[in-house]
């Protein structure tokens, strides 16, 4: 089992010296280390960071993701959510060293339901008033510094603003998701500056980002016994196969059901794969699996698409 551990810094001005104390002094055994470049953003969810999703691809069954704190990985409530349900798919555990959740396990489900836990979804909703306050704190903070520099008579001069030659390229890597406070370091200028230069592109920039499809996520459905049996000696591609694979059964008087979890897409082709059990092409359906069949069906239908 593989120890995959996370690094990330918001801007800049931030390294990954405390990140790097806290997980030497956990005594990680074999880390294999997934660093996002300098200024990734924490607003870029964390399933589109490359590292992160880098570190998704590389992990297998019974892995451990560790991280020094949450807030290295995820800030608001909607993207801990959902990256704890892609944990739960993957069956990767997380590990969290410092903070208030070090001792919490996240990762909790329902034995019955595979639901999260009531307690870990009452903590992790308290994740994004957390992350608020703690960046009121740090804005404070910074203007308390400020105003104590101008009483000391310390005024900080502007750094020059983007140069003709560099414009292009400075909108195109903002465009490319490339943070401003990483730009502002790139090119040797303050963030100001930056923002001077993608001011046409902030707000169509939001408007993209708000409209565009947010990740697909996992979905738990009972799949009848009947058409279980009849994909397990189906020709399924490795995906469908090990969604069906890692199915858990639960028994139903004489039958079973088989509770899979996957994506909506690949539950639609798992459907489509057993739509011989309807009959047709001189082959007679057999009444309890057509039956069956469309009970999925209805399960999947029901799934926003």
């Amino acid at each position: 089992m593989a120890n995959l551990v996370y690094k990330r810094v918001s801007t800049d001005q931030q390294s990954t010296a405390r990140q790097n104390l806290v997980l030497d002094e956990a005594g990680i055994e074999d880390p294999v280390t997934f660093e996002e470049d300098t200024g990734t953003s924490s607003r870029l969810h964390p399933l589109q960071r490359p590292k992160f999703r880098a570190l998704l691809d590389y992990a297998r069954p019974g892995d451990t993701v560790h991280i020094s704190e949450m807030f290295r990985l995820v800030r608001g409530t909607g993207h801990i959510l959902d990256v704890l349900d892609v944990l739960h798919r993957d069956r990767l555990a997380l590990r969290i060293h410092d903070g208030a959740f070090s001792a919490m396990d996240l990762t909790a489900r329902h034995p019955r339901t595979s639901e999260l836990l009531s307690t870990v979804k009452f903590m992790v909703q308290t994740l994004a008033a957390a992350g608020e306050l703690q960046r009121d704190l740090q804005r404070e903070l910074t203007y308390d510094g400020l105003r104590a520099a101008e009483a000391k008579g310390n005024k900080g001069g502007r750094r020059p603003a983007v140069s003709a030659d560099k414009l292009e390229d400075v909108r195109a890597a903002y465009l490319a998701g490339r943070s401003i406070a990483a730009l502002a370091r790139d090119h040797g200028v303050s963030r100001g500056a930056i923002r001077t230069a993608v001011a046409d592109l902030l707000p169509d920039r939001t408007a993209a980002e708000e409209k565009a499809p947010a990740p697909e996520l996992p979905v738990t459905l009972d799949m009848p016994g009947k058409v279980a049996d009849f994909l397990r000696a189906a020709d399924l591609d490795d995906i469908e196969r090990a969604a069906l694979d890692q199915g858990a059964p639960v028994r139903r008087g004489q039958g079973y059901t088989l509770r899979v979890t996957a994506i909506p897409a690949v539950h639609r082709q798992l459907l489509a794969r057993c739509q011989p059990l309807d009959g047709g092409h001189g082959v007679p359906a057999v009444p309890a699996q057509r039956k069956a069949r469309h009970e999925y069906e209805n399960r999947v239908s029901a799934l926003t698409p």
